[in-house]
């Protein structure tokens, strides 16, 4: 199982492919927002992707868009609720805190 490692709470657990980031950092006991319920509209669960892009799906049509609306999104900038696990290891840096 590929490896998801939390900054900047140094956690590391492990991920099941097809997991969602988000449900892997919830299952860590991170607090991280989530007011649309995974569905790509609050842009709550915003993060960055360090190490393993790669490893994670790849962006669709309603994450691009509600990343377009958020202030301080970069080329590692990802919903948490909208990337899955594929087979690498992933570290990810936590910017919303509850």
């Amino acid at each position: 199982m590929p490896l998801l490692t939390i900054k900047p709470s140094g956690k590391t657990i492990e991920a099941a492919e097809g997991t969602t980031l988000l449900d892997a950092l919830l299952a860590a006991g991170e607090k991280i927002v989530s007011k649309c319920g995974g569905e790509a509209k609050c842009g709550a669960c915003h993060i960055f992707v360090l190490e393993g892009r790669k490893g994670i799906s790849k962006m669709g049509k309603l994450e691009n868009e509600k990343l377009d609306t958020i202030v301080g999104v970069g080329s590692k900038s990802r919903l948490a609720c909208q990337a899955h696990f594929g087979t690498e290891n992933v570290t990810v840096e936590m910017l919303s805190f509850v």
